[in-house]
């Protein structure tokens, strides 16, 4: 992966942690919470800044389900609309970033 999609992956997933961290502070369960929502971004990103090859891949692919949540609960719960659209933005960019190398080389034209 290219720096400026790694980068932008990483900002992504540092996001979506202090999303969460902020998100659930007060939460009942807020451990459990932790370790569901904050802990696999983070735990990505210093996959990612490490060098882990296939950090971006399963990025992407937890970032459909940080997706899914963002759209979920934008629609219930219109006092957290924000933070959940701010979810979806984050997660969108997670997927489109990590696979913009792979896009690049598919539908480059061949020398």
């Amino acid at each position: 992966m290219n720096t400026a999609p790694r980068t932008a992956v990483l900002l992504a997933l540092l996001g979506l942690a202090a999303l969460y961290v902020g998100w659930f502070i007060n939460d009942r369960h807020w451990l459990a919470t932790q370790l569901v929502f904050t802990a696999p971004p983070l735990a990505l990103a210093i996959a990612l800044r490490l060098g882990w090859r296939k950090a971006g891949f399963w990025a992407s692919v937890l970032a459909l389900g940080w997706f899914s949540h963002g759209v979920m609960s934008a629609w219930s719960h219109p006092q957290t609309r924000w933070l959940a659209l701010i979810e979806i933005a984050l997660a969108l960019l997670v997927i489109f970033t990590a696979s913009l190398p792979g896009l690049r080389a598919r539908f480059s034209k061949r020398r």
